[in-house]
């Protein structure tokens, strides 16, 4: 029996993204507005910053009278304001001492982060020229002594040597002599005779 298989729909196609229907002079507008209303809320949050500052310094530091005291009272005063600057400053090492921790913390966590990641930045190197010499002293130290003079360690070769290949080279003769007497059937031959083959 043979099934009737119904046709399988096509996938549907992917739309574009739409135009926007936003002019351009509309949009800059619109960032205007957006860049005022964030420039006012910043002078509201730094005005209420200053409101709180002022608060909070006259609830902890009342104004002082001085006036008509006598000298017990003036060195009793002075005492309590000692005792509180010597709170408030161990209060500001506590802070500082939690700020620098968190802060090595968050160094470290972002060094295994990248670390996870497999994503290192290396850093930008400089181009250094140094010789041979002063690379191998900064690698091994006072081990280096010899130098790195590379035609030092060459063979020296002398004039007469140099004499006897002009001679040996002489002899050889003009190959294309050799290539001529080598071409055709009889130059195979002598090949042939050479090697031995035809005894």
């Amino acid at each position: 029996m043979a099934e009737d298989n119904p046709p399988t729909p096509l996938p549907p196609r992917v739309q574009a993204k739409p135009k926007s229907k936003i002019s351009a002079s509309r949009k800059l507008s619109l960032k205007m507005l957006l860049l005022q209303r964030a420039m006012e809320e910043l002078e509201q949050e730094t005005v209420s910053r200053d409101e709180e500052k002022v608060k909070y310094l006259s609830e902890k530091l009342p104004p002082l009278q001085i006036t008509g005291l006598s000298m017990d009272e003036l060195q009793k005063l002075c005492r309590q304001l000692n005792a509180k600057i010597e709170v408030v400053d161990e209060e500001r090492y506590d802070f500082e001492a939690k700020v620098n921790k968190n802060n090595r913390d968050i160094h470290e966590l972002k060094l295994k982060v990248q670390d996870l990641g497999g994503k290192f930045k290396k850093p930008a190197l400089r181009k250094v020229r140094v010789s041979a010499d002063e690379m191998m002293r900064a690698l091994l130290g006072s081990k280096h002594k010899g130098s790195m003079d590379l035609r030092a360690n060459l063979k020296s070769v002398k004039k007469e040597d140099i004499k006897q290949e002009k001679v040996i080279s002489s002899e050889v003769g003009d190959w294309r002599k050799n290539v001529e007497a080598m071409s055709g059937m009889e130059g195979r031959k002598k090949m042939f005779d050479a090697a031995g083959g035809g005894q």
